[in-house]
């Protein structure tokens, strides 16, 4: 793809899809329109440049779904209804506006009847406008995958007949939740790839905090939406200080804090404090936690104590034996190893995370400082089998090896 179609398709495309699909009511149509009228863009603007890009994908797109319904006889009909229609107001997409359209999209995207994989790559295709090569890359997966579950999830969204609209206000809410959860997925997979040779996915990240950016804009008055977009600006303001020039990954302790982006920093405790007065859910609590590190000039000078009592605030809100794992590092950084260690001693015992490489890094740490040294050894070596990225297993091995000297 050409840097121009690419830049403009990356802007525009998911009001392009949105003013189709209401336009067409069908989104599988209208996601089909869209990128024939890329292909076509591919290779009529090397020879000549549009002087309204956005514009005229979507003129093209549109005459591509005429065009479709025109084939479709059982549809012939409709397609006269249509043809002999003009354009309603506000097809042409403008760069500068934000309307409910693209909401819509993100709530057809992430609806329930999907799975969470086709939800994900739904998103990421439709909304976000990335390729279904660009996916598969993302997530270390084959691309015929990813146009597997894009076209599944298609498919399931027509024979479930989900129209293209925002839900009702009862039920937006009661869906956001998944929403959010297609976003946090997508930004979690970026900051910390769970598999392949590099530890920060920086695109993936950034496309999750641009949606983020603008559900909130969408949405100003769900709290969790300011959360979730305050957690992911604070996470992803320490990315150039996260890894080494040979891409190694860089402890928190070790991390020069001059290299944060303050920027990103003020970003998401702006958000923070819109989704303050409401009370925080379970994103704005992780934002707070965030909030507490962007704020201190280093481990040591942490408030601990504070991200202790807001570990617990969120143990109670959204229970999970991840949040009990990190409030154990939290009061070992506290409290000291010996008061944690049975916290991540529960989770052993009731195999609450099976599989994963995080309970016994979490522990071979805390044994470490314990100085029971063969224990923490051997733990560290089983979280490194674990383990799916390379980079955290070289780290992990690392420390491994320290404690045969």
């Amino acid at each position: 793809m050409t840097a121009q179609v690419e830049a403009v398709w990356r802007i525009s495309s998911a009001r392009i899809v949105a003013a189709l699909t209401r336009f067409t009511g069908d989104f599988g149509l209208a996601e089909d329109a869209a990128q024939e009228a890329v292909a076509e863009a591919l290779v009529s603007w090397p020879r000549t440049a549009p002087a309204d890009p956005a514009g005229w994908l979507m003129a093209t797109a549109r005459r591509r779904a005429i065009d479709a319904i025109r084939r479709r006889a059982a549809l012939r009909d409709r397609y006269a209804a249509l043809a002999a229609a003009p354009a309603p107001a506000g097809d042409e997409p403008d760069p500068d506006r934000i309307d409910d359209d693209v909401l819509a999209l993100m709530f057809v995207s992430c609806h329930p009847v999907l799975s969470p994989e086709s939800r994900v790559a739904l998103t990421l295709r439709v909304v976000a406008g990335l390729s279904s090569a660009a996916i598969a890359r993302a997530f270390l997966v084959p691309v015929p995958t990813v146009q597997a579950r894009i076209t599944r999830g298609k498919k399931t969204i027509a024979a479930a007949g989900v129209p293209f609209e925002l839900p009702p206000p009862a039920e937006r809410r009661e869906r956001l939740g998944g929403v959010l959860s297609v976003l946090y997925v997508i930004f979690t997979e970026g900051a910390t790839a769970a598999e392949g040779d590099r530890l920060v996915r920086p695109d993936v990240a950034y496309e999750a905090i641009r949606l983020a950016r603008t559900l909130a804009a969408l949405q100003p008055d769900e709290p969790e939406v300011h959360g979730l977009l305050a957690l992911c600006e604070l996470t992803a303001a320490r990315f150039p200080a996260r890894t080494a020039p040979d891409g190694s990954p860089v402890l928190l302790e070790d991390q020069d804090r001059s290299r944060w982006d303050v920027s990103a920093i003020h970003r998401g405790l702006a958000a923070l404090a819109k989704a303050a007065p409401r009370g925080f859910g379970p994103y704005g609590l992780q934002a707070a936690i965030a909030a507490v590190h962007a704020s201190a000039p280093s481990v040591a000078e942490t408030d601990w104590d504070r991200i202790v009592v807001l570990y617990e605030a969120l143990g109670r809100v959204a229970p999970s034996p991840v949040v009990e794992l990190n409030r154990a590092v939290a009061v070992a950084m506290a409290s000291g190893p010996g008061e944690a260690l049975p916290i991540v001693d529960e989770l052993v015992a009731s195999d609450r995370l099976p599989g994963s490489h995080l309970v016994p890094t979490v522990r071979g740490e805390l044994l470490t400082r314990l100085g029971r040294v063969e224990e923490a050894r051997a733990e560290l070596a089983l979280a490194a089998r674990l383990c799916g990225n390379e980079r955290e297993r070289s780290v992990l091995l690392g420390k491994a090896a320290a404690l045969e000297n």
